[in-house]
């Protein structure tokens, strides 16, 4: 079964944090920020023309139909905004759960849909999400918005960014690097120097330069997690990167954005996963392993090391090789290859 994160659920938890954290920090908390970082929510929704007004887009479709989310296209539902600006994602975005699509062609809008036509939507997305999702530089080390759980043991030198929540009984190591709106379970341990939330690397190729699309999305860690040190998890580019509880990385592990990843997952160091990977429960990657963007790994997978994941595997088995095979017809594979120059001699 694929991964499913409840966002709901998310959002409850946020709100139930916001609620007990509120009072303490006598309003320093911002209500807006909090909520908008549960899939990049509006709250409250804006109009459609009003976000034409602020981007110079022209309407196609209800001008006062309300915008309740700015999501990109991975992650999107009922109410979001999303964009698109090539053909050949054109159907994928207006067939999409979004509700209303940001493009560059001027067609009629699916039933129930409005559309933003731009220019350049991609400009215009960014412009969006910068404007409701701002950066805000921390005030200092432990930002005062962060909120941090009873027992929990920060080491000197470790950054927390602003509203960060991290739960009770914690452990930051020294060189820790928490950016803003990050979320940590219970019982996490955090190795030195790595380093949560930092932006997906996500860039659209213009003629001279790489077009840098605005990160405004978290990282979620749930309990039980161990992070080692100087690896890195990217957030979400408008949700949320998701580590499972009781999952344990080793050092230089890389996690890049919209990435969920389940229970129990064991990760060997220099595995490196690309964005928008589903990866389900019990998953063993040993050292080394890549494994390459939109796919999912099947529950209980074991990948051996430098092996390479494509596309989707199943769960349940064991894989070897780039791309990978299942193991034992992948060393029976090389077994042959081996023996080609012993083969060659014989028919020359």
């Amino acid at each position: 079964m694929q991964v499913e994160v409840d966002y709901y659920a998310h959002g409850m938890l946020i709100s139930a944090m916001f609620e007990t954290f509120e009072s303490e920090t006598h309003g320093r908390v911002d209500r807006s920020l909090f909520l908008l970082t549960v899939f990049m929510k509006l709250n409250p929704p804006v109009s459609l023309q009003t976000l034409a007004g602020l981007t110079g887009a022209r309407v196609i479709g209800n001008p006062d139909a309300l915008v309740s989310g700015i999501n990109e296209i991975h992650r999107v539902e009922a109410g979001d905004l999303t964009f698109v600006d090539h053909p050949k994602y054109y159907e994928k975005a207006l067939h999409s759960a979004a509700t209303f699509v940001l493009i560059n062609k001027e067609v009629e809008p699916p039933a129930g849909k409005g559309l933003l036509f731009s220019d350049d939507p991609f400009r215009d997305y960014v412009a969006l999400t910068r404007r409701f999702m701002p950066f805000v530089p921390s005030a200092s080390a432990v930002d005062p918005t962060a909120r941090i759980g009873k027992g929990t043991v920060i080491q000197p030198n470790a950054s927390i960014g602003p509203n960060a929540v991290i739960g009770e009984d914690c452990i930051i190591h020294s060189g820790v690097v928490i950016y803003d709106h990050c979320v940590i379970g219970d019982r996490v341990v955090i190795h030195a120097n790595a380093v949560l939330g930092a932006d997906a690397f996500y860039f659209k190729r213009r003629p001279d330069f790489y077009d840098k699309m605005h990160s405004c999305g978290r990282v979620v860690i749930h309990d039980d997690v161990e992070i080692g040190a100087c690896s890195t998890i990217d957030r979400g580019v408008s949700s949320d990167t998701v580590i499972g509880k009781g999952t344990k990385l080793d050092n230089h592990v890389h996690v890049g954005h919209d990435t969920v990843i389940g229970k129990n997952c064991l990760f060997a160091a220099h595995v490196g996963i690309a964005g928008c990977v589903n990866i389900e429960d019990e998953v063993i990657f040993w050292g080394q392993v890549g494994c390459q963007k939109d796919l999912t790994v099947g529950k209980g997978a074991i990948v051996y090391g430098q092996s390479g994941i494509s596309k989707s595997i199943k769960g349940g088995q064991v894989y070897f090789g780039s791309p990978v095979k299942e193991a034992r017809e992948k060393m029976k594979e090389l077994a042959l290859l081996n023996r080609l120059p012993e083969l060659f001699e014989k028919i020359k």
